[in-house]
């Protein structure tokens, strides 16, 4: 192992940020699952409010509400049906949190966003490209932040994924094999139809994985997608809850070849159930070396094992092992939430940018859009 070149991946230590000064009223919009991460996080901050929940099944937000009301801070929260009436009834909100399923992303993200009020939009960004055009533009016309919510940007070894690439240790990046996925592992609920995911693992887990290579080379426009989908685990009783396969309508698998600006070739797989236990590795390749990432399961900011570095010293082939690193201080969800009311409070750009998964979420629809007709096509991202 090369000590000179792992000398350069050493853990930065890094101060956990403290309170701003001011304080947030926050909302929160759906409060299912996801939701719980958010109020866990707003809950541990001093300077927060959770002043506004809604959820559009009745008494779910009042029950989360109540779950989570230990010591009276929750006592004068006020519940509202839609995002709308929340949006509407609370002059003096801050921000929400946009937690509901995914095709409603756009349409919570759009009105708040129109009415003034900042925002933190859980992952995926939304379903179409379209729709992630639109929420551009809006957020663009309020001048409010919207962050997206991929809190593995704060994991210390999705960190230095990027760092390594950055370092030019592995010369020009020219292709990229990424993806991951679980042997057995669909989900339930709202995950799994059309009418409410609008897409299955790629908008759980898959976008995750784009994000981590993606955001290490620079997030270049993609150009042009061959997409596959398909669910043959989710729609048969063999595989999946009975009840579950008769209405799983969404994609278990995908796999796309995607060309990006400056000559990278993207790789890409991902899987909510499979025979194999990994479709293989995330590789990086580049003109001097290349980084070994090992498969997960997920991707939500935890990583299997140690990464691995190929490249010659001193003319001879080796291997630079890089070690997991500890993520300290509070939980990444914590981080996400609280890196995006920082950036409210001192004007700084988002965390994590629109900008960014617009073409994070542009592959995902243009892997559904070839997946049907069953050939290449160029991404279209209209201008905002």
């Amino acid at each position: 192992m090369s000590d000179a070149v792992l000398n350069q991946f050493t853990q930065a230590v890094e101060e956990e940020k403290v309170s701003t000064g001011r304080r947030f009223k926050v909302g929160i919009i759906g409060t299912g699952w996801i939701a719980e991460a958010h109020i866990e996080s707003y809950l541990d901050m001093d300077d927060v409010d959770i002043v506004a929940m809604a959820d559009l099944i009745p008494g779910k937000a009042e029950k989360f509400a109540a779950k989570y009301n230990k010591d009276g801070r929750l006592d004068n929260v006020h519940f509202y049906k839609n995002h709308e009436e929340l949006i509407d009834n609370e002059p003096e909100l801050d921000a929400v949190s946009v937690c509901t399923y995914n095709m409603t992303h756009a349409e919570c993200t759009i009105y708040s966003l129109k009415h003034g009020v900042n925002v933190l939009l859980e992952k995926p960004m939304c379903v179409t490209t379209e729709e992630a055009v639109e929420i551009c533009k809006a957020e663009k016309e309020s001048g409010k932040l919207l962050s997206i919510g991929f809190q593995p940007r704060n994991d210390e070894n999705m960190k230095m994924v990027k760092k390594i690439v950055q370092s030019g240790e592995l010369g020009k990046i020219y292709y990229i094999q990424t993806g991951g996925g679980r042997r057995r592992g669909i989900p339930n609920s709202t995950f799994i139809e059309k009418k409410t995911a609008g897409i299955g693992a790629m908008g759980d887990i898959g976008c995750y994985s784009l994000d981590v290579v993606l955001n290490a080379i620079g997030y270049p426009k993609p150009l042009t997608v061959t997409g596959y989908t398909s669910n043959f685990f989710g729609t048969n009783p063999k595989y999946n809850n009975p009840t579950d396969a008769a209405r799983f309508n969404v994609e278990d698998f995908a796999a796309a070849f995607v060309r990006l600006d400056g000559g990278i070739i993207l790789d890409f797989r991902i899987a909510w159930a499979m025979h194999p236990d990994t479709p293989g590795d995330t590789i990086i390749f580049g003109t001097e070396g290349a980084l070994r990432i090992p498969s997960t399961d997920c991707w939500n900011g935890e990583m299997s094992g140690p990464m691995t570095i190929y490249h010659d010293v001193a003319g001879e082939q080796v291997q630079t092992v890089v070690p997991l690193l500890e993520n300290k201080g509070k939980g990444l969800f914590y981080k996400k939430c609280r890196s995006f009311l920082d950036a409210i409070a001192n004007g700084d750009p988002a965390p994590i940018p629109s900008s960014q998964i617009l073409y994070n979420q542009a592959i995902i629809d243009h892997i559904v859009k070839s997946a049907e007709l069953g050939k290449e096509v160029e991404v279209v991202i209209p201008e905002i």
